[in-house]
């Protein structure tokens, strides 16, 4: 995503224009400028070139990726900042893991850590990248995993993505169902075994006819009549599929709608069904109100297809 090319973006045409005259076309060529060469460059004021730079950020670094990047940033933090004090791994399957992006996140959320010399060094080296290829690497990588969580203090794991990984490798059916049982069921016990929380992104594909029908937690009852919806507006489910989506603990969908970006809480033993507000920036991930929409019925697992579309599935019966 960092040679996303920025004549791409949705940029002003104006700022568009003046970055391709400068022979910056991509969002790495952008990214690897700071505010103040970037306001030379342009020529523009700061408040102008923080709006570009937010903008190529949230292009290059969709929401799924940006809120796994922020996670295993707060899993190295000290505890003082709201951090784990831990080391993170981070099982990168699409090969998407951005330490720039990483860097940039941390700078801007937390000044005072990452202004103070070797600091930034430190927290990035806290977090452990894995870049299994297949689904018998990444087999391979979870047995391993329970000496190395014991033996790097790792607080946080973040598998990124699974659906890449089997979707990649297995047809829809028995056998995807059986690769996921077991490895859904392993990561379980990994969960309980280490006591940390473990963090899996899955994806989305296009909702095929009847398939409604299948998801008995998207439909509604009223006087002990199961009621089915016949249509969702997005066409979009989770791609893992209904086994997945019941060994989940805690299910959050991110998701875009009339130009607003929402993480919903589909699912969870202590919340009821909220939704809220947030934006990409140089932080990362923002929420725009602490106070969450209660949404009940069908809609809280509605996926909206307007914009980026990401699901993220928590593990871990010892997550909260």
């Amino acid at each position: 995503m960092a040679n996303k090319l920025i004549s791409q973006m949705g940029l002003q045409s104006s700022i568009s224009n003046i970055f391709a005259a400068r022979n910056i076309r991509t969002a790495k060529d952008a990214l690897s400028l700071t505010e103040f060469e970037l306001m030379e460059l342009l020529d523009v004021g700061l408040a102008e070139v923080r709006l570009a730079v937010a903008h190529i950020s949230e292009a290059a670094s969709p929401p799924c990726q940006t809120f796994c990047l922020k996670l295993s940033l707060l899993g190295s933090l000290p505890t003082a900042y709201g951090g784990l004090n831990g080391r993170v791994v981070y099982v990168d399957v699409e090969s998407k893991f951005s330490s720039r992006r990483l860097l940039e996140i941390g700078a801007n959320s937390f000044p005072e850590i990452f202004h103070t010399e070797g600091m930034a060094k430190e927290m990035a080296g806290r977090i452990i990248v894995l870049r299994p290829t297949s689904i018998s690497e990444f087999t391979e990588c979870l047995e391993k995993l329970k000496v190395l969580l014991l033996q790097h203090q790792v607080k946080l794991l973040i598998i990124d993505s699974m659906a890449a990984l089997v979707t990649g490798e297995t047809e829809q059916g028995a056998s995807m169902n059986q690769s996921l049982g077991w490895h859904a069921s392993f990561i379980k016990s990994l969960a309980e075994f280490s006591r940390i929380p473990i963090v899996v992104t899955n994806q989305v594909r296009s909702q095929i006819s009847a398939e409604a029908s299948q998801y008995t937690f998207q439909a509604r009852r009223r006087d002990d009549v199961l009621e089915v919806p016949e249509r969702f507006e997005s066409q979009l489910v989770a791609a893992l599929g209904i086994q997945w989506a019941h060994a989940v603990t805690i299910r959050l969908v991110l998701e875009a709608k009339s130009g607003q970006r929402f993480i919903k809480v589909a699912k969870s033993p202590i919340s009821p069904p909220l939704s809220f507000p947030f934006s990409i920036t140089s932080s990362g991930i923002s929420l725009l109100s602490n106070d969450g929409i209660e949404m009940p019925g069908p809609q809280i697992n509605t996926i909206h297809c307007q914009g980026h579309n990401d699901i993220i599935n928590f593990d871990g019966g010892r997550l909260l």
